[in-house]
């Protein structure tokens, strides 16, 4: 699906060896990533015009990760020596009948006189004078401008994920423990999320096809995949990539910490064993990260009550998404309670829902009209939004579309909006940095509001006497304490958490036991969102803009 695997499997064994040698010489950090500085040294070499040079990074670093590793490296040249052989370097050309496996090495200026002088040149000594070598990275010095009173020493950084790891540690990181960020809105992260592959998570009521679509694009069944009329996913599934085929138990997959899923363990042991990892070697699954979700109960059935909290488990996935898709079928559009309730806890992740509407080949052309006003029409019962949601129509399985029922015209329909939703599946991974920053700014706005909320009710506190029902009065009027600090620091009422799952969590705390507010702590989050990231995107963008 993406280009950097592709292009390693087409590129021949002997091609593979020389390209190491290149890369090797080109990355002058020796961390298997040549940044932006490296690049525009390394390729400079090829004499191919600033214009097709700037086309070549920005196919081969689609993801925008500000570096290419060896993979993305070998898809460079391989554009280099299609533009020095007189290719128009466009968005499509590695999907052309080019044979890459034979594809020449590009011709590098000077490149074999560096290379020869190298291996002649002794290897420096690690120490001098018993003190190390420290060698500073080209992107050392992209933090001297910032206006930030605290600079952050970033040597180190060689990508945009990088410095957000980097930022998120050293001035957000303490904002969001002094003020117990993790208790009432989201867990503390880890290195492994912000490292994590895009996710796209499906939800709809049972036998709405979840568990297909998954396999329809996988082309494959994966390992613990069932199918049926009944409520049959029974857990929340994640479908990755993996060196083989099995299923890794929850409390397996909640505890490794190249994982991205230690939050998981606030929803304890019940939530656990209803969890599991589902891994396979893929060459889809390389990029995209699936999360197959237990059919939402209806009728009766909603009546029994989980064992844990559905709801609650649903958010925390959607807020580590990159893609929603909730799946309806043509005999499913009622939302029943319990739908109603995990497409609410979908707040603030408006942007990531897409509608899917399954199965439609099951119905007549008039049918399907019918049936698609009423699921606009439910729809906008639940997700209060004056815009229309994106509705994709379509049969989404490995059978052949239902002809008799489709018609000429609804057979045309289906495979156009297949095609739109595919698209938008691949755009994922190009994606995936920029979805990394909109939601690391997100959580800063949000661990904001949170500190402002907090040190507010603790202002609020008497000093001596009347602590309790102070406590009281203060959880039972909080909407009105919400209004107070909107206006005293002027914040947009839409960034608010829920009222009443804040006072849920409030409720088993002290208040008088948290911290007054720390301007510090508050300017160096504004810095950050100020000036650090903006200068972060600029230091990594494309090289040759």
């Amino acid at each position: 699906m993406e280009i950097d695997s592709a292009s390693i499997s087409r590129c021949s064994k002997e091609h593979q060896k020389i390209y190491q040698e290149w890369f090797s010489f080109a990355d002058s950090d020796g961390d298997g990533r040549l940044t932006g500085a490296d690049a525009t040294n390394f390729f400079a070499m090829s004499n191919v015009s600033r214009q097709d040079l700037k086309q070549v990074w920005a196919i081969a670093d689609s993801k925008r990760q500000g570096f290419l590793g060896f993979k993305e490296f070998i898809t460079s040249m391989q554009l280099v020596s299609l533009a020095q052989a007189g290719h128009a370097i466009t968005g499509d050309i590695l999907n052309t009948e080019v044979d890459f496996e034979n594809l020449q090495p590009p011709a590098m200026e000077g490149l074999d006189v560096l290379l020869a002088k190298r291996k002649h040149i002794p290897k420096s000594e690690p120490e001098q004078n018993g003190n190390p070598q420290v060698q500073s990275s080209p992107s050392a010095s992209w933090f001297t401008s910032s206006k930030s009173a605290k600079k952050v020493s970033l040597a180190s950084v060689t990508s945009i994920i990088d410095g957000l790891k980097r930022l998120y540690v050293q001035k957000l990181k303490p904002l969001e423990v002094t003020y117990q960020f993790n208790d009432f809105v989201s867990p503390l992260l880890a290195n492994s999320d912000f490292d994590a592959k895009p996710m796209v998570m499906l939800l709809g009521q049972y036998s709405t096809g979840k568990t297909t679509f998954i396999k329809h694009l996988l082309k494959t069944s994966y390992p613990g995949a069932h199918i049926g009329p009944e409520p049959t996913t029974d857990r929340f599934v994640v479908v990755m990539n993996g060196p083989d085929e099995r299923s890794v138990p929850g409390n397996t997959i909640a505890v490794q910490a190249d994982m991205p899923f230690s939050g998981l363990t606030t929803f304890g042991t019940a939530f656990l064993s209803k969890f599991e990892c589902s891994q396979m070697p893929h060459p889809l699954l390389e990029h995209i990260t699936f999360v197959d979700t237990p059919g939402v109960l209806s009728g009766e059935k909603q009546r029994t009550q989980r064992s844990y909290d559905f709801t609650g488990v649903t958010s925390w996935f959607a807020a580590k998404c990159d893609l929603i898709l909730l799946l309806f079928d043509p005999h499913k559009l009622d939302i029943s309670d319990e739908f109603r309730r995990v497409i609410a806890s979908l707040r603030g992740h408006d942007d990531k829902i897409r509608v899917v509407l399954n199965k439609a080949d099951q119905v007549d052309t008039q049918q399907l009209m019918r049936v698609y006003g009423a699921l606009m029409w439910s729809l906008g019962k639940v997700l209060n939004t004056p815009e229309v949601m994106r509705v994709y129509i379509g049969s989404f399985n490995d059978k052949p579309i239902n002809d008799a029922a489709a018609g000429p015209i609804g057979k045309e329909l289906f495979e156009k909006e297949q095609d739109n939703l595919l698209t938008d599946l691949k755009d994922i991974p190009k994606k995936a940095c920029d979805r990394r920053i909109n939601e690391f700014v997100k959580r800063a706005r949000a661990a904001k509001i949170h500190a402002y909320i907090i040190s507010h009710l603790r202002r609020e506190m008497p000093a001596m006497m009347g602590k309790a029902k102070t406590q009281q009065r203060l959880i039972d009027n909080l909407a009105d304490e919400f209004a107070k600090v909107q206006r005293e620091h002027h914040l947009p009422a839409g960034d608010f958490p829920h009222v009443e799952h804040f006072k849920e969590v409030l409720s088993g705390y002290s208040i008088d036991k948290f911290e007054k507010l720390k301007p510090k702590m508050i300017q160096a989050v504004d810095d950050m969102l100020g000036y650090d990231i903006p200068e972060l995107l600029n230091n990594f963008r494309n090289p040759y803009d």
